[in-house]
C-alpha cells in the first residue's frame, strides 16, 4: 500500500480538483499563454467602423439620431461594401421621420444589413426580454444575435453559432458575417491569438462625411459598426488582460470562423490517456530514480506535453486540455517533496511573499487591518491616494483616513465590516493635506493566524465623479448661454405644474423670440450672434424672480417659466416688463445693438395642463405676436388654435386640390378705352371645390401665398395661362395675357428661368406675356428683385405694377424698378366720379405715367360714365365688371374671340 500511496494521493487530488472545477482556471491560463505566443494576423476582410470618442466629439452627445445611420449606410453603399453589421440597438422607436428614413436606407441596401437582437433581464431579474429591431427595420435586414457568454472568471471565450429566441433560431452576428451559421453546431472558442491591432478600424465620423481615402479602405469589405468609445460602456474582458469593445469581439469571432479557427477543447479521452501514461511512468521510475531525477523527469515531461500542445493548437482548430496533466505533475512533485522538505513552512513563506508582491504592485490602494481595525498593510497605491507614507499609517486606526464633518458622521470601517465580502462602498476620504474626496472601497474579511482581519481595496473616484457631473450638466444645459435646455425645462416645468396643481395656483410659460436675429448673424457673423444670445440670456435672468426658470429652446428662442404669484398674477404686465428690458441697447463685445423681442405666453391650467401643452400654446401665441405685433406680446387664446387648425385644414385641402386638378383659370378682359378694342386678359385662379363649389380667391390665396405649395401653384398658373394665350395666338387672336406673380416665385431666385422655360414650352410670344407685381413682393429683397426683373425684361416680357397707389412706397418703386406699366387700384376708380380726391390721384397717376413712359390700365370700371371719364383723363386701358367679370376660358372665347370685341362692349 505504501508503494501506491503517491499515486493514490495524485488521484485523490485530481478528483478534488475535478469536483471543484479548479482545473478550469489553469487550462484557460495555458490556452491564453499559447494565444500570446502564437500571434495570428487578421484577414482584413472585416473592418470595424468605430463609434469612437472623436466621432462623439464631432457629432454630439450620445445617443445619435437614426438619420446618421441612414446616411452612413448610403455612404457604405457608395464604397461597395459586402455586408453591413450594426452592433447598435434599434428595438425602440425614435421620431417617425428618422425611423422612416432609416427603413428606406435599409431597403436601398438590398438586404445586406445585419441588425442585432439580444436578450436582457427584465426588471424582475427573473426572466429575459428579447430586444429585436423594429418590424419596419426587420423587414429589410438580417437578424443576428449579439449576446455573448461571460465565463465565471469574467472573461468571454465561447461564442455561439446562434440561439433560439421565442422558438425561432437566430444566428449569431459573427456567424452571419462568416456565412457559417448552423442551428445544430455547438458554440466554439474564439481564437484570441488573432491580434486585435491587426483588425482594420475607421472612424464613424470619417465614413459619415464621405472621406474618399476612408471609403477606399472599405471597398469590397464586410463592416461592423459599433461603439468603441469608453463612455459607451460596450466593453468585454478577454484573455491575456485585454479589454475589447463589442464590435471588435464580434470581429474576432467572425475572423475565427473565416480562418477555420473555431476552436474546441480536446476530448476527455485524450486527457485520461495522458494521465494513465504519466501514472505508468511514475510507477516505473518511483523506486528506480532519486527524488531529483524524478522531479527532472516530471519537468521534462511537462515541457514535452506543453510543446506538443503548442504545436497542435497552432496547426489545428483545437485547444489541448493539459491542465489536469500539469496538475498531476505538480502533485507528483509535491508527493516527492513531502519527505524532503517542510512543505507547510514553505507554503506559508511562499504565500506571504506572493501576497507582499501583489499588494505592493497594485495600482489601487490596499489597506489591511487586524481585528481591532488597526492598519497592518499600507501599499504604495494607498500612499499615492492619501499622501501618507507606510510608516505614518502602520498601527493607526483605519478611520484616520475617513473625513470627519460636524454635520455628517464620518464613515467607519466597523460599518463595512458588517457587510458581505466584496461589497463596494463609497465614502468621503481625507488626504494628508486635508483635502476631502470621494473614495470607492471593496471590503473583505478572513480568519488569520492572529485573529480575524480585514482588507480593503480603495480607488480615488473624484475624476470619475467630476466627469459624470460634467456629462449631466451638458445634457441638461445649453453650452452657449449656460441656461437650462428644452428637455430640462420640460422636466422642471412638469414639477412646477404638479406643485401648482396641489396648491391651486397658476404657472405662466412665456416663449421669447428675437425679432430679426438672422440679420444679426448675416451682417455681423455668428460670433457676434453668440454674444447677442449671451447678452439676451443675462438680461432675461436679470428680470427673473427667484422661483422662475429661464431656458434656451432653440437658436433665437428662449422660455421663461414662473409661478404667477411671483409676478403679481399679471402675465401681460410681466411680458411688457420683459419687452421694456430690451429698450436699452445690448452690449455684444464692443458693439451696442438694439434688439426687439416678441413674446407668446400661456398659463396653467387655463391654457394647458401639461408642459407639452403649455409649450405648444406659447409657441402659437409667439407666432401670432411675430405676425401681428412684432416687438409686443400675445397671450394664448383658444381662437389662435382654432385659426391654426383651420389654416392647417385649408392647407391640406389645397394640397389635395392641386393633386386632383381642382384649380382652373378665369380670364377678365382688358380693353382699349378709346375704341373698346380687346387688348388682353388677366388670368385669375379659381378653386372649384367638389363640395363647396367655386371658392373665392380671397379665402384661399392668402394661405396659398404663405404655404409650401405656393410656388407649385404659381408655376401652374404661369404655365396654364401661357398655354391658353399661345393657343389663341396660333388661332389668330394675339392677346396680352396678364399673370400675377406670387412672393414664392421671386424668393426662389429662379423666376426668370421659369418664365423663359414656360415661353419655350408653350410657344407664346414674350411680348404677349405681362407679369403683374405688387409691393409686398418687392419688400423682401429689393436688389434680388431688381436683378430678376432685368432678366425678365431682357426676354421681352412686360412688367406691370399692380394695385398702384395703395402702398407707402409706390412712387419710390417707379424710380427703382424697370417697369413697363402700372395698374391703378380699383379703390380709386370706384369713387372716381363722386370723390374729387380720388379723381385727383387718378389724374396725377396718369400724368406721371406718361412722363415716365409707362402704360396705364385702370381696374374696377363698372359703368360707361367712369370709362368715359378715364378716357378724358388720358387713361389708355381698363378692366372691370362693365366690360366683363372673370370667366372660364370657354366663355371668354365665346364672348370676346368669336366676334370683334368692340361689338361686345357696345
Amino acid at each position: 500500500m505504501k508503494r501506491y500511496r503517491p499515486h493514490i494521493f495524485v488521484m485523490i487530488a485530481l478528483a478534488i480538483v475535478l469536483a471543484g472545477g479548479w482545473h478550469n482556471s489553469l487550462r484557460h491560463a495555458l490556452a491564453d499563454f499559447r494565444f500570446g505566443w502564437q500571434p495570428r494576423q487578421a484577414s482584413g476582410d472585416i473592418v470595424v467602423i468605430a463609434i469612437d470618442a472623436s466621432s462623439i466629439d464631432r457629432i454630439g452627445v450620445w445617443p445619435w439620431p437614426r438619420l446618421l445611420y441612414s446616411e452612413l449606410i448610403r455612404q457604405l453603399q457608395k464604397a461597395d461594401v459586402q455586408d453591413i453589421a450594426l452592433d447598435v440597438d434599434f428595438s425602440t422607436p425614435s421620431d417617425a421621420s428618422s425611423d422612416r428614413n432609416f427603413a428606406e436606407a435599409l431597403q436601398s441596401a438590398g438586404g445586406s444589413v445585419v441588425l442585432p437582437s439580444f436578450q436582457q433581464p427584465r426588471t424582475d431579474r427573473t426572466t429575459l426580454h428579447v430586444n429585436r429591431p423594429l418590424q419596419q427595420f426587420a423587414e429589410h435586414s438580417w437578424p443576428a444575435l449579439v449576446n455573448v457568454e461571460v465565463g465565471s472568471d469574467g472573461l468571454v471565450r465561447r461564442y455561439p453559432f446562434g440561439e433560439k429566441l421565442d422558438g425561432k433560431f437566430v444566428p449569431a452576428m459573427a456567424a452571419v458575417l462568416a456565412g457559417q451559421y448552423d442551428e445544430k453546431r455547438t458554440p466554439f472558442l474564439i481564437d484570441f491569438s488573432i491580434r486585435t491591432a491587426g483588425i482594420p478600424k475607421v472612424s464613424f465620423a470619417e465614413v459619415l462625411r464621405g472621406d474618399p481615402a476612408t471609403l477606399q479602405k472599405l471597398q469590397g469589405k464586410k463592416v461592423i459598426i459599433g461603439g468603441t468609445a469608453l463612455e459607451l460602456g460596450d466593453r468585454f474582458s478577454v484573455p491575456n488582460g485585454v479589454i475589447v469593445s463589442g464590435p471588435v469581439l464580434q470581429t474576432l469571432a467572425a475572423e475565427s470562423l473565416l480562418q477555420n479557427r473555431a476552436l474546441q477543447w480536446t476530448s476527455p479521452v485524450v486527457t485520461l490517456t495522458g494521465l494513465a501514461l504519466l501514472a505508468l511512468l511514475m510507477l516505473f521510475s518511483w523506486r528506480r530514480l532519486s527524488a531529483g531525477k524524478r522531479v527532472a523527469l516530471l519537468a521534462a515531461t511537462a515541457v514535452v506535453v506543453e510543446a506538443s500542445a503548442f504545436a497542435l493548437q497552432a496547426a489545428f482548430p483545437l485547444i489541448p486540455d493539459t491542465s489536469l496533466f500539469h496538475i498531476a505533475i505538480i502533485v507528483y512533485i509535491a508527493a516527492i517533496a513531502l519527505d524532503e522538505i517542510d512543505i507547510r513552512d514553505l507554503l506559508g513563506r511562499v504565500a506571504e511573499s506572493r501576497f507582499q508582491r501583489v499588494a505592493m504592485s497594485l495600482g489601487d490602494g490596499l489597506i489591511c487591518t487586524d481585528s481591532n481595525y488597526l492598519i497592518t498593510v499600507w501599499n504604495p497605491g494607498a500612499t499615492a491616494i492619501f499622501g501618507y507614507l507606510p510608516e505614518e499609517m502602520i498601527g493607526q486606526p483605519f478611520d484616520e483616513i475617513c473625513a470627519r464633518d460636524a454635520d455628517t458622521p464620518a464613515f467607519s470601517v466597523k460599518n463595512a465590516a458588517e457587510l458581505a465580502a466584496g461589497t463596494v462602498i463609497e465614502f468621503e476620504g481625507r488626504r494628508s493635506n486635508g483635502e476631502v474626496f470621494p473614495v470607492e472601497a471593496s471590503f473583505s474579511g478572513w480568519q488569520g493566524t492572529d485573529g480575524f482581519q480585514f482588507g480593503a481595496i480603495l480607488r480615488d473616484i473624484s475624476v470619475r465623479k467630476r466627469e459624470a457631473e460634467r456629462i449631466r450638466y451638458l445634457a441638461e444645459h445649453d453650452t452657449l448661454t449656460g441656461l437650462i435646455n428644452r428637455n430640462t425645462l420640460h422636466a422642471k416645468l412638469e414639477a412646477k405644474i404638479a406643485r401648482a396643481e396641489a396648491d391651486g395656483r397658476r404657472v405662466a410659460l412665456l416663449v421669447v423670440g428675437i425679432d430679426g436675429f438672422q440679420q444679426v448673424n448675416d451682417m455681423l457673423g455668428h460670433a457676434s450672434g453668440d454674444l447677442v444670445l449671451r447678452a439676451i440670456s443675462e438680461r432675461l435672468m436679470a428680470v427673473m424672480p427667484a422661483t422662475g426658470l429661464v431656458a434656451r429652446l432653440s437658436g433665437d428662442e428662449f422660455a421663461i417659466a414662473v409661478p404667477t404669484i411671483a409676478i403679481g398674477q399679471n402675465v401681460s404686465r410681466f411680458a411688457e416688463q420683459i419687452g421694456a428690458g430690451f429698450d436699452e441697447p445690448l452690449l455684444a463685445g464692443t458693439r451696442h445693438l438694439r434688439v426687439r423681442v416678441s413674446i407668446g405666453a400661456a398659463v396653467f391650467p387655463s391654457d394647458g395642463r401639461t408642459a407639452a401643452e403649455l409649450l405648444s400654446n406659447s409657441h402659437m401665441a409667439l407666432s401670432r405676436a411675430k405676425a401681428t405685433r412684432r416687438g409686443g406680446h400675445v397671450l394664448f387664446e383658444d381662437s389662435i388654435r382654432r385659426e391654426l387648425e383651420t389654416r392647417l385644414t385649408l392647407e391640406a385641402e389645397l394640397a389635395l386640390a392641386a393633386e386632383r386638378n381642382e384649380f382652373e383659370l378665369f380670364y377678365q378682359p382688358q380693353l382699349h378705352l378709346a375704341d373698346g378694342r380687346l387688348v388682353g386678359a388677366e388670368a385669375l385662379i379659381r378653386w372649384r371645390h367638389p363640395e363647396r363649389g367655386l371658392v373665392s380667391p380671397g379665402e384661399f390665396m392668402p394661405v396659398v401665398n404663405t404655404s409650401p405649395i405656393s410656388e407649385r401653384i404659381a408655376e401652374w398658373v404661369l404655365e396654364t395661362a401661357c398655354t391658353k394665350a399661345a393657343a389663341w395666338e396660333r388661332a389668330g387672336q394675339k392677346l396680352r395675357i396678364g399673370v400675377n406673380l406670387s412672393p414664392s416665385q421671386l424668393q426662389s431666385g429662379d423666376l426668370a428661368s421659369s418664365v423663359a422655360q414656360a415661353l419655350a414650352r408653350t410657344g407664346l410670344s414674350p411680348t404677349s406675356l405681362e407679369l403683374e407685381v405688387t409691393e409686398d413682393i418687392l419688400l423682401h429683397d429689393e436688389q434680388s428683385a431688381l436683378n430678376t426683373f432685368l432678366k425678365i425684361q431682357a426676354l421681352g416680357v412686360r412688367l406691370v405694377f399692380d394695385d398702384f397707389g395703395t402702398g407707402f412706397a409706390s412712387l419710390s418703386y417707379l424710380k427703382k424698378f424697370p417697369l413697363d406699366g402700372l395698374k391703378i387700384d380699383r379703390s380709386f376708380v370706384l369713387g372716381l366720379l363722386a370723390n374729387p380726391d380720388d379723381a385727383a390721384i387718378v389724374s396725377s397717376t396718369i400724368g406721371l405715367s406718361k412722363q415716365l413712359g409707362l402704360s396705364v390700365i385702370a381696374e374696377g370700371i363698372e359703368d360707361r360714365a367712369t370709362a368715359d371719364f378715364l378716357v378724358s383723363m388720358g387713361c389708355g386701358e381698363g378692366q372691370g365688371y362693365f366690360f366683363g367679370r372673370p370667366m372660364p376660358a370657354s366663355e371668354f372665347e365665346a364672348r370676346f374671340l368669336a366676334a370683334p370685341a368692340a361689338a361686345e362692349v357696345a
